[in-house]
């Protein structure tokens, strides 16, 4: 009879592959285990990776120094003179319009001043008598002297005489200088041009009452200068730095499209308007051909100068908050770090910085909300170096 197999396994094998069973059951349970806890880590870094913010950063650009600012202005006369009336009457005659030509001293109008006249004739009167009274006591006095040596007259009588013609005498020098005076403003019944230049106003005609020496109202002739023109512009105090007296300026007007008349800056105001913020200068135009004219509009460029290449930036990378005006930077730890600047111009998409950074700040272009000194962030498109791979004129230029 043949032995049993099954029952001929020993207790030994049996144990053995019971140990084999639970060694394999318990490495799947580690590898499982350990293969999870990897894949926790694995996705915890992966989220951690998530939740720093990225961010894109650009070097600040540089301006070029030949930067111009354009602004409207007026033009004026270089030279103009109101004419006011000096005497009062009534106007007896013009003859200059607007847009003519006058010379200094040409007659522009005539005013006719009876009263005047008649002043005129009494204060010559007057004077002829006070010359006669003065020649009468001259007289009397050289007669009184020759009896003085025989004691007929007193030496008392003669200062007396003597006291009388100098009165008289002042009195003719008062008369006259009176005559000279009211003939000095008889002169004035003629309007004449103070220069040489263009009536650009007539507000008068022949027969009007004319009220002399108010200097008030509107003035009978203004005569205008016009071979050389100024050119006012009200500049913003952010740009005077950059203005220079004597500098060139290009103006042009809108009914020359396409020409351009040179201008330089001749003057300054030297103070800034608290209302507008801006300082007023003015420029000097020739005008040898008179085709611009006063009280025109017209546009100016002006030549900024500047001492250091300015830096700029994107204008979305102002931050404005309750601690002012401030830039976002990058650290090299690729942390964030704000730094307080001063804008010097406003070009627009472009800010130009005067002060806070540096040329090799990386500065991030559009701020995160909320974002803090010290967070964590990371470049996008950054080189393995850590720098932008945008160039240093990567902000858009404005012309």
């Amino acid at each position: 009879m043949q032995p049993d197999k099954t029952s001929s396994v020993s207790p030994r094998k049996l144990r053995l592959y019971g140990t084999v069973a639970i060694g394999v059951l318990a490495a799947v349970v580690v590898s499982g285990i350990i293969t999870r806890s990897k894949g926790d880590a694995n996705l915890k870094e992966w989220t951690d990776a998530q939740a720093i913010p990225s961010v894109a950063v650009a070097l600040p650009g540089t301006k070029p120094l030949n930067a111009t600012l354009d602004l409207p202005g007026r033009l004026e006369a270089y030279s103009r003179a109101p004419i006011y009336a000096r005497v009062s009457g009534y106007l007896k005659s013009w003859s200059a319009d607007i847009g003519a030509q006058v010379a200094a001293g040409q007659k522009l109008a005539e005013i006719e001043a009876p009263d005047l006249d008649q002043q005129l004739l009494q204060a010559r009167a007057d004077l002829a008598n006070s010359q006669a009274a003065a020649k009468l006591s001259a007289a009397t006095l050289a007669r009184r002297k020759t009896l003085l040596a025989s004691n007929f007259v007193s030496q008392q009588e003669i200062d007396e005489r003597s006291a009388d013609l100098a009165s008289k005498e002042a009195q003719v020098n008062a008369m006259s200088a009176n005559v000279q005076r009211l003939e000095a403003l008889a002169s004035y019944k003629n309007v004449t041009a103070p220069f040489d230049g263009v009536v650009t106003e007539r507000n008068t005609d022949v027969g009007a009452l004319i009220n002399g020496g108010t200097g008030s109202g509107a003035a009978m002739f203004v005569v205008s200068d016009v071979k050389k023109l100024r050119l006012y512009v009200n500049v913003p105090q952010s740009y005077l730095p950059g203005i220079r007296m004597g500098a060139k300026a290009v103006v042009t007007v809108p009914e020359y499209a396409g020409r351009t008349f040179p201008a330089t800056i001749e003057a300054s105001s030297q103070s800034v308007d608290v209302s507008s913020g801006t300082t007023r200068m003015q420029l000097a135009i020739e005008n040898p051909k008179g085709e611009l004219r006063p009280g025109a509009f017209a546009n100016v460029k002006l030549a900024l100068s500047s001492d250091a290449q300015p830096l700029s930036i994107p204008a979305s990378a102002l931050v404005f908050n309750n601690s002012g005006l401030r830039v976002a930077t990058v650290t090299a730890g690729d942390k964030v770090l704000f730094k307080t600047v001063t804008i010097a111009r406003d070009l627009g998409r472009e800010i130009e910085i005067a002060s806070g950074l540096s040329p090799d700040d990386r500065i991030i272009v559009t701020p995160l909300d909320g974002i803090a000194d010290g967070d964590q962030v990371r470049i996008a498109g950054a080189g393995k170096d850590g720098t932008p791979r945008t160039s240093s004129n990567a902000t858009t230029k404005t012309e």
